[in-house]
C-alpha cells in the first residue's frame, strides 16, 4: 500500500498532539478527560503558518505576566479563584444578563463563593465553583450575589460535565468571551508544589480577532485583521527559550508553557496568564515571569486535534 505525503504528515500531528499522562484533579474530579484539548501537549505540532504574524500583532516586546499570586491586591485576592462544594450544597437562582446564551439552572453557589478581585470589586468578577459530588463545574461571570447569597444575577454562566469533553453550542459564550472553561486554564499552586502543570494555561490579549478556532466557542471583538489572533488560538513558548535561571515557581510554569502552551480566552492585558490565588505563591519568583518577551512565543498548528474525536456539542 502506499500513502501519499499529505497522508503521512496527518498521521505524523496526530501523534504529535499526546494527551497528559494524568488529567488534573480539583476535588477528587478529574478536570476533563486526558483527551481534552486543555490537557493537550504541543510541543511537538509544526508553527501555525501566520505565527509571526499574530505574535507580532499582540506585541514582541510587551512581556507577560502572571496574573495570579498571594496575599491581596487593591483589597482583592491576585488571581480567578474557586471552591469546591459536597453534594448537599444548595442550589439557588442566577438570573443572567444573556441568558440566551447561559445554562439557566439552579447552581450550587454558597453564601460566601469567593469572587475574582473580592465581593466589592468591579472588572469581571468570575465566581467558579466545583461539585466535587458529581463532578460538575459551575462557572459565572459578572456575578453578584443578592439577599445574602440566597439568589445571584451574572452576565453569563456556564456548567461543564468535568468527565466529557462536550463544548458549547456554536456561537455560545460562557463565563468566559471564547466560550471555553475557566477553571482548567487556572495554574495552581498545589500542581507547581509538585512541581508539574499538565495543562494548558488560559490568557488574554487586548485586541482579538472576529473569529474563534477550537476548542473555543465565541468571538468577542469586530476586528477583522487577520493578524489578529482568534479566540482558542494556542501559544507556546518556543523550545529553545532558556527557562533554567528562573526560581522554581515561575520554571513550572515556564515548562507547562513548552509543554501544553496556552490558549487564548478573553480580551484583556496582552501576554496576561491566569491563574488561581493561594497564599503558598511567591510573588517575587513570579514577578520574574516579566521578563519573559512576547517574541519568546510561537502560534502552534492545532488543525489535527481540531478534528481528531471532536466532541459532540451540546
Amino acid at each position: 500500500m502506499r500513502f501519499t505525503a499529505s497522508f503521512i504528515a496527518v498521521v505524523a500531528l496526530m501523534l504529535a498532539a499526546t494527551p497528559a499522562a494524568d488529567a488534573a484533579r480539583v476535588g477528587g474530579c478529574p478536570v476533563f478527560p486526558k483527551d481534552n484539548p486543555w490537557n493537550q501537549r504541543v510541543d511537538r505540532l509544526p508553527v501555525h503558518g501566520s505565527s509571526k504574524a499574530i505574535v507580532r500583532s499582540i506585541g514582541l516586546d510587551d512581556t507577560m505576566h502572571a496574573d495570579f499570586g498571594s496575599g491581596l491586591w487593591e483589597g482583592g485576592p491576585i488571581g480567578i479563584p474557586f471552591v469546591s462544594v459536597g453534594g448537599a450544597q444548595p442550589k439557588v437562582p442566577v438570573s443572567f444578563d444573556y441568558a440566551e446564551e447561559s445554562d439557566r439552572e439552579r447552581y450550587p453557589l454558597p453564601p460566601g463563593a469567593p469572587i475574582e478581585g473580592g465581593r466589592s470589586a468591579d472588572g469581571d468578577r468570575h465566581v467558579i465553583v466545583v461539585d466535587r459530588a458529581r463532578c460538575r463545574l459551575y462557572e459565572l461571570f459578572a456575578a453578584y450575589p443578592r439577599d445574602g447569597g440566597a439568589s445571584w444575577t451574572a452576565g453569563a454562566g456556564a456548567i461543564w460535565n468535568l468527565r466529557s469533553n462536550r463544548l458549547r453550542p456554536r456561537g455560545w459564550t460562557s463565563a468566559d468571551a471564547a466560550g471555553l472553561p475557566i477553571l482548567p486554564g487556572l495554574a495552581r499552586y498545589d500542581e507547581v508544589k509538585r512541581g508539574r502543570i499538565d495543562h494548558a494555561l488560559r490568557f488574554t490579549v487586548e485586541r482579538t480577532r472576529r473569529a474563534f478556532v477550537y476548542p473555543a466557542r465565541h468571538f468577542a471583538s469586530e476586528l477583522t485583521d487577520a493578524d489578529l489572533p482568534a479566540m482558542g488560538q494556542r501559544l507556546r513558548l518556543r523550545s529553545g527559550y532558556d527557562i533554567s535561571r528562573f526560581p522554581r515557581q515561575a520554571r513550572v510554569v515556564l515548562r507547562a508553557l513548552k509543554r501544553y502552551g496556552m490558549i487564548l480566552a478573553d480580551n484583556g492585558s496582552s501576554w496576561y496568564v491566569s491563574g488561581a490565588p493561594d497564599p503558598g505563591w511567591d510573588n517575587d519568583q513570579l514577578h520574574t515571569l516579566d521578563a519573559v518577551p512576547g517574541s519568546a512565543f510561537e502560534v502552534v498548528d492545532t488543525r489535527v486535534v481540531d478534528t481528531r474525536r471532536l466532541p459532540r456539542p451540546r
